[in-house]
């Protein structure tokens, strides 16, 4: 059990630290002001904290069919409620981490997820392109309607 948490733990600041580097590239690639390190360690700290909650909260209740990041959304929606004394500070530090940086990380373990079960795939055959080509296109149309909506809103377009 122990060892299992050391290893989450050891997982968790491979991510963060990954996280971290991206942020640092990304904004400045695009010139984009640089946070501080502090605030973003912090940031990067209270976020695996949760992670680290929530796979424990898994791992207490296990006849409950619900997913870990299930259970860190919910913790950081409840940190983050305009009536919890946390929320300020929450708020504070967790604004500090770039949200695209995150995305470096979730998707290399998604390809490596994938990776690992291509025989389960390959009984998909065709079928997973038909899939991908309409979750592609509804992602797609979605978000174009979504940016229509809100820039007509806005009186931009």
């Amino acid at each position: 059990m122990l060892s299992k948490t050391l290893d989450q733990v050891k997982l968790m600041l491979v991510v963060g630290a990954m996280i971290l580097v991206g942020q640092k590239i990304g904004r400045t690639v695009t010139g984009k002001e640089l946070v501080p390190l502090g605030p973003s360690i912090v940031g990067i700290l209270t976020v695996l904290l949760i992670c680290i909650v929530a796979l424990k909260l898994k791992e207490a209740f296990p006849k409950v069919k619900f997913p870990a990041f299930a259970w860190a959304t919910m913790i950081a929606l409840i940190l983050s409620m305009p009536f919890m004394p946390t929320s300020k500070l929450f708020l504070q530090y967790t604004s500090s981490v770039d949200f695209l940086a995150t995305t470096t990380p979730i998707l290399a373990f998604a390809g490596i997820s994938v990776g690992t079960k291509l025989h389960q795939l390959k009984k998909l055959s065709w079928r997973l392109v038909i899939i991908a080509m309409v979750v592609f296109c509804g992602t797609y149309f979605g978000s174009a309607l979504v940016a229509q909506l809100i820039l007509k809103m806005q009186g931009i377009i």
